[in-house]
């Protein structure tokens, strides 16, 4: 995993949800810029929970949003726009995984690895 610019590397950690109940262990990130300023950001990650076996996914967010194309790209982003960046990739990570296994659209987002 190489980590070129502060969004990345800030999306690229490890972290646990506020309850303490899963544990996503990002073992790597790619970030894939596109020509017109939308980004693919492909995960992957090994998810922990207390007494259950870790699971090893991809998981895949396509980002439309070209307003924070400049927090991306940025060698040095407004710190408030990037928390705010991370906030929001980091919650769809976790819509994704509460809701994998009944909606479609979020079950294409991802695929099992182990």
């Amino acid at each position: 995993m190489t980590a070129e610019t502060p969004a990345e590397q800030a999306l690229a950690r490890s972290y646990t949800t506020g309850d303490g109940a899963v544990t996503f262990d990002i073992t790597d990130l790619s970030v894939d810029h596109h020509l017109n300023r939308s980004v693919t950001l492909t995960y992957w990650i090994t998810v922990k929970r207390q007494g259950r076996p870790d699971e090893r996914w991809v998981f895949t967010l396509d980002w439309e949003d070209k307003s924070f194309a400049d927090v991306f790209t940025s060698p040095s982003p407004d710190p408030e726009r990037l928390q705010q960046l991370v906030h929001i990739v980091r919650t769809l990570l976790e819509e994704w995984w509460d809701t994998k296994g009944y909606n479609r659209g979020s079950a294409k987002m991802g695929r099992r690895l182990s």
